[in-house]
């Protein structure tokens, strides 16, 4: 990817693709980028960039693109495959740009140390970075080796299509309160039918929503 497909990226602003980092102040913050990349469609990450998309480059590159290889290859997990390019934009600036790829063994998480045990899986909505939920990470996994998933169509499964004929979208909480199933059924219900491709899945930072597929 040459220089003129670069500032093409970046002239497009930040979306569900495209990050920009002035520099690599807390690397174990940047990585929620990295593994939202890696659990999405993949992306970039430019380092040297300014929110308003003015190309600032950085001084000391080796330097700032050490830390965050370090930080990707020690607080990301699974491994996450990525590549790195950097431009020289003046005499003592240069841009960094990572293009992160779309991984095959979703979900990954991210660690605040190396160390730790737990660690936080995120996906990309537009242009942020948003933690994902349990029935999110699901259905990451499951899209790994995705298989014919069929569910029994009942009661709480009618109650729910005829809700979503009256309602744009629909909450785990929402289905829980119209079907009478507890928490983990409605869950479990709901994730069935997004891998059955009668719902789709719209991760938020509260709540993700639901909406029917249509398949006119």
């Amino acid at each position: 990817m040459d220089l003129r497909m670069i500032k093409k990226l970046i002239n497009g602003g930040e979306n569900d693709q495209v990050e920009f980092k002035r520099k690599i102040n807390h690397p174990e913050k940047v990585i929620k980028e990295i593994v939202a990349f890696a659990n999405s469609d993949g992306g970039h990450l430019f380092v040297g960039v300014d929110d308003d998309k003015t190309i600032v480059g950085v001084k000391y590159a080796e330097d700032e693109d050490h830390t965050l290889q370090k930080a990707i290859k020690e607080l990301c997990r699974p491994a996450i495959q990525f590549r790195v390019n950097s431009f020289r934009i003046s005499e003592k600036r240069t841009l960094l740009h990572y293009e992160i790829f779309a991984g095959n063994k979703k979900p990954y998480y991210a660690f605040e140390r190396k160390f730790h045990r737990y660690g936080k899986a995120f996906v990309r909505v537009e242009d942020r970075s948003v933690q994902a939920s349990p029935e999110i990470r699901k259905i990451l996994k499951y899209n790994n080796n995705p298989t014919d998933t069929h569910f029994s169509y009942g009661n709480a499964e009618k109650l729910l299509f005829n809700y979503l004929h009256e309602n744009e979208k629909v909450t785990v909480n929402e289905f829980r309160e119209i079907s009478g199933l507890d928490y983990k059924a409605a869950s479990s219900t709901m994730v069935q039918m997004v891998m059955a491709n009668t719902l789709k899945i719209i991760p938020r930072e509260r709540e993700d929503w639901y909406v029917a597929v249509d398949h006119s």
